[in-house]
């Protein structure tokens, strides 16, 4: 490190004569930080334009989709009796609904008795061993496992040891969501879905179970002793018949037991009504789905114990339940007699709600919607017209060469007001004329203009301005589409699959559009890159780094300088320190003399 002896000898301010010096010698070092800011704000213009591009491109891709095109609007010539409302895919015709016999309903199975005679001090809160019950509690202690599988097999191990399997009946064995029933003979040919369980905790399946499955086991274990009960509900649905069983511990609440039932995917509510004391299960599914009986069977000990066994009479012979069965929906359907299952119904993208039964004839008639499509078209071109005043404005900005980016000695010399005012003038016009950007503008106003060629858009509507869609006369709206909104409506009304074509079909306006627009943010990305670009990834990033380089050799030039120039004035001093301590001496030997 030098030593600096700054005036001592010569009483001369060596700091602010360096400071001086050195200021002259910074100004290509200071031009190499002005020309870096400089790269930096276009680079973040750029970026900015990117952005703007990528959101224009996601409305491309939206733009695409037949639902803007193909919006559907529904008339029932009677709403208290049929509502409907379509998708795009709905075709432009009507339906006539009559003869609805029938609405459809969901199954259901209510206890005829309440569940206790006892029903003022039955409590749904509490454990149910402590409850009034007529149940004979079985004992044995219940236990859950879930097994993940690895990969695919019918082979898998319970890995339990504890188990009693005298009372497989009352097991439940589950693989995503599909019930197995449990068989503990070996001789038995399975079915697709049985599964075996020998006594080591083999368990083999009656049909492969895929890679990352669950297969959960609720098991009777001899680890604890406690008491439970079982009972079975076995519904068919739209998917298939579905069957689970339900191991309930004394322990449990009648609330707790509730829950697993209607989380349980069995496809049912069950309900207690706290008034009566008495139960019910309604399937979730309106229809009959079971030709050959009931579409809710329950089964089980504490099935009987609730009065909700389907299966069996109780000791007077007489059902334990009223059952309401589910039924289809019955009508008739431009002239065919035909069933649904729900009263909600969907036919050739028209979605259906029959409301009540009636005789006489419903119309329902599907019409183009215009006005929503005129709005969608709409939007877009009043996004386009904010994307190309964006651009429009950034490429005519107007470039003041005379305020560079600020030096930190000129900002020290400015009130932050100064300083936001001039960066204002150094950031304007730095993508003046670009070309990318310029280009982008030309190339898609030839898009728009351009004549479709598509067998799918009839030659009355195969450019832009035969379905009143302009350009503004102003030329200081840079190239802005009008809509003249009465045109655009009678062609979306007259001809509405031209219209669909014109933007979205093969060749139209929305494709030629995203090429260009991807084209433009590919040569923007290779200019400024992005976010998770690297400089060497761009190549205004490989100019800032090269700039960087350039500024660390500088600045190590200057620190040299700097340091010679202290150099030099500490020699002076010290050779005027030097010259007068020798006149002192000179002066002291003379004085000595006389």
């Amino acid at each position: 490190m030098v030593t600096r002896i700054t005036g001592l000898a010569s009483g001369m301010d060596i700091d602010s004569m360096v400071k001086q010096l050195m200021t002259a010698a910074k100004v290509p070092l200071d031009k190499l930080k002005q020309q870096k800011q400089i790269l930096e704000w276009q680079r973040d213009d750029y970026r900015d334009m990117n952005s703007a591009l990528l959101d224009f491109r996601s409305l491309l891709t939206q733009m695409k989709l037949t639902t803007n095109y193909r919006a559907r609007q529904v008339a029932s010539s009677d709403d208290s009796k049929v509502t409907a409302t379509a998708s795009s895919a709905a075709g432009l015709t009507s339906y006539s609904i009559s003869n609805v016999t029938q609405l459809a309903s969901a199954e259901t199975i209510a206890a005829k008795n309440s569940i206790t005679n006892d029903a003022a001090n039955f409590d749904p809160t509490k454990s149910l061993q402590d409850q009034p019950l007529n149940l004979t509690w079985k004992t044995g202690g219940v236990a859950t496992k879930s097994i993940t599988v690895t990969a695919d097999g019918t082979n898998f191990e319970l890995g339990e040891s504890n188990f009693d399997l005298t009372k497989s009946e009352d097991w439940n064995v589950v693989v995503n969501g599909q019930t197995f029933t449990v068989v503990t003979d070996s001789g038995h040919t399975l079915n697709s879905n049985e599964v075996y369980i020998d006594s080591n905790g083999n368990m083999t399946f009656g049909t492969t179970i895929a890679k990352d499955s669950t297969i959960k086991i609720d098991y009777i274990t001899t680890d604890i002793t406690q008491k439970y009960s079982v009972f079975s509900i076995d519904s068919w649905t739209s998917k298939g018949e579905v069957k689970k069983n339900f191991l309930v511990q004394g322990s449990d609440s009648l609330n707790t037991v509730i829950s697993k039932v209607n989380s349980s995917g069995v496809g049912v509510n069950m309900f207690y009504d706290s008034f009566s004391g008495k139960m019910s299960v309604v399937r979730t599914e309106t229809g009959d789905f079971n030709s050959a009986g009931l579409d809710l069977q329950i089964t089980g000990d504490f099935a009987k114990a609730i009065s909700l066994e389907t299966n069996e009479n109780d000791s007077s012979g007489n059902s334990y339940v009223n059952v309401q069965e589910g039924k289809n929906a019955k009508f008739t359907l431009n002239g065919l007699e035909t069933e649904r299952t729900s009263n909600t119904f969907t036919v050739n993208g028209v979605n259906f709600t029959l409301k009540q039964t009636f005789d006489s004839p419903v119309t329902v008639t599907v019409t183009n919607d215009s006005d929503t499509v005129f709005q969608n078209i709409k939007n877009f071109i009043d996004k386009y017209n904010d994307l190309i005043d964006k651009i429009s404005k950034k490429t005519s900005e107007e470039r003041y060469r005379d305020y560079p980016p600020l030096t930190d000695d000129q900002r020290e010399q400015l009130t932050d007001k100064q300083q936001e005012q001039w960066e204002e003038k150094a950031k304007s016009g730095l993508l003046r004329n670009d070309p990318i950007l310029t280009g982008l503008l030309s190339k898609m106003r030839t898009n728009f203009y351009s004549t479709v060629q598509n067998d799918s858009v009839s030659a009355n509507y195969n450019q832009i301005a035969k379905i009143g869609i302009t350009t503004s006369s102003n030329f200081l709206d840079g190239g802005k589409l009008i809509i003249d909104d009465a045109k655009l409506k009678q062609a979306i009304q007259d001809d509405p699959t031209s219209v669909e074509n014109l933007f979205r079909g093969d060749g139209g306006i929305i494709q030629q559009l995203y090429d260009t627009v991807n084209n433009a943010m590919s040569q923007l990305k290779d200019k400024a890159g992005n976010s998770y670009s690297t400089n060497q990834q761009f190549s205004i990033g490989r100019q800032l780094d090269d700039i960087d380089k350039r500024v660390t050799d500088m600045q190590n030039s200057l620190d040299d300088l700097e340091n010679r120039y202290y150099n030099q004035f500490t020699a002076m001093e010290q050779a005027i320190q030097q010259a007068n301590q020798q006149s002192l001496y000179l002066t002291q030997m003379l004085s000595g003399g006389n």
